[in-house]
């Protein structure tokens, strides 16, 4: 069964920058696409960002484009996300999740199984 275990999230200011970090265990994921996401309460959860095998792909939100980065390191099983020029609207619950496919962790991400606890992150104005 797929483990994902989010870190770094935390308390920011507006214009600061956080650093995610995703560890997934249980499978193999150099073969894998991963992506992020993130939900405030009361909201759907939302795709952030997501990058294919060998990171040759990534696509990005709206709202993330121009001040996220997603990167993985395979080695490591692991995905990571720099937030840079935080917003309020920033602030929610992120997550990292896998998949098959870039369709599976982007339009289809819905349908993902064994989401994390996530990690918070608040942007204070």
């Amino acid at each position: 069964q797929v483990q994902l275990v989010e870190s770094g999230g935390g308390l920011v200011q507006a214009g600061g920058s956080l650093s995610l970090s995703c560890v997934a265990s249980g499978g193999t994921f150099s073969t894998a696409a991963m992506g992020w996401y993130r939900q405030t309460p009361g909201k759907q959860r939302e795709m952030v960002a997501g990058i294919s095998v060998g990171s040759r792909s990534r696509v990005y939100a709206d709202s993330a484009k121009g001040r996220f980065t997603i990167s993985r390191d395979n080695a490591k099983n692991s995905v990571y996300l720099q937030m840079n020029d935080l917003k309020p609207e920033d602030t929610a619950v992120y997550y990292c999740n896998v998949g098959p496919s870039m369709n599976a962790i982007t339009t289809a991400f819905d349908r993902l199984l064994s989401w994390g606890q996530g990690t918070q992150v608040t942007v204070s104005s």
